[in-house]
């Protein structure tokens, strides 16, 4: 029987000298859609089929399904012989969720709890997680996360925001390495100048919600409907957390507008999945993308990118015309 190749690109994620590949996985739905519970073998099957497709590099949250993304992501990491990048969160474990409540005691706390949850000796990176805006504007916040690495306990630093203006501020701190940003086709901003930025200081970019919560897969209609558990059903306005999280803020009807018109463009693909990640990694600052998978079925279709003639810069120009056209005016000034 013939062996399977397969075929992963590498990249540098800024200051942490880490090598990672393009293509990475994102765990916010591990081990099962949005709202329909854990299942700790779909999680493993799903992590190890990615390390065997030469993923090396997985991002959680203390969040994400209660702590068993991070129990299973360090359960399956700790199991193989690669040497497989693990990035966690913290902070949103923090209630209510206000700039005041966060002090550099309960971040202490909640590495400590990733520690033991992962079963890791140091974390590969801990990003702060999404925090309100006035948390940027505190050096001893930053200055936690210094002493944190001083100590052995996280070897390197992050954060994941929510705005381009926070990414910003937060590449000020000479300890914050990686930025964890929403980027995708239907939400450009970030390209212009916060990339520009970035790269002056060697800042890893680790673009999330790269498929605007399954929108650029191309499969929802208007007939859509999601489990009452899952975000794109209760947060389309922003109820529970950042309207920008749940379809990168876009109104579901206009996007899928957009999507239609994506689809002209590209009679012959089923699923776009793999063109929108093609549009991303056309951009050489960005270290790596994360599409999340609730099963491995998903993975191997992010995967099928390798398949995938390259994008043409004409085909290019066409999907940001899309945009312009579309979305641009509601979705650009806000994040």
């Amino acid at each position: 029987m013939k062996e399977e190749k397969n075929y992963m690109n590498y990249r540098k994620l800024g200051k942490t000298g880490f090598e990672i590949s393009e293509i990475s996985l994102g765990t916010w739905q591990i081990g099962g859609k949005w709202g329909s519970g854990f299942s700790d073998k779909t999680a493993e099957k799903t992590i190890n089929t990615a390390i065997d497709k030469g993923i090396n590099f997985i991002d959680t949250a203390d969040v994400y399904e209660a702590g068993l993304s991070e129990k299973a992501v360090g359960r399956v990491v700790r199991s193989r012989s690669e040497r497989v990048f693990v990035a966690t969160k913290c902070g949103r474990q923090i209630n209510p969720h206000t700039a005041e409540n966060y002090t550099p005691e309960a971040l202490t706390g909640y590495v400590e709890e990733s520690l033991k949850r992962t079963g890791f000796e140091a974390l590969d990176l801990i990003q702060l997680h999404c925090p309100p805006t006035d948390v940027y504007y505190r050096p001893e916040i930053f200055e936690t996360f210094q002493k944190l690495k001083d100590q052995g306990k996280i070897l390197h630093f992050g954060v994941s925001v929510e705005k381009v203006e926070e990414a910003l501020k937060a590449i000020e701190y000479d300890n914050v390495e990686t930025v964890q940003i929403i980027f995708n086709l239907f939400r450009q901003r970030p390209s212009e100048l916060f990339f520009e930025q970035a790269k002056k200081k060697n800042i890893g970019i680790i673009a999330r919600v790269p498929l605007a919560s399954g929108l650029l897969t191309g499969k929802f209609d208007k007939n859509a409907s999601f489990d009452k558990e899952d975000h794109r059903n209760f947060n389309r306005n922003g109820e529970a957390f950042d309207k920008g999280k749940t379809f990168s803020g876009i109104d579901f009807d206009r996007g899928l507008k957009a999507v239609e018109e994506l689809k002209k463009l590209f009679p012959e693909v089923q699923n776009l999945a793999p063109v929108a990640l093609q549009w991303i990694l056309k951009f050489p600052e960005v270290s790596c993308t994360i599409p999340g998978a609730s099963k491995e079925e998903q993975l191997l279709s992010n995967l099928s990118i390798y398949d995938r003639p390259e994008l043409s810069n004409e085909k290019i120009k066409e999907m940001n015309k899309i945009y312009d056209e579309y979305l641009k005016q509601d979705i650009h000034h806000r994040w």
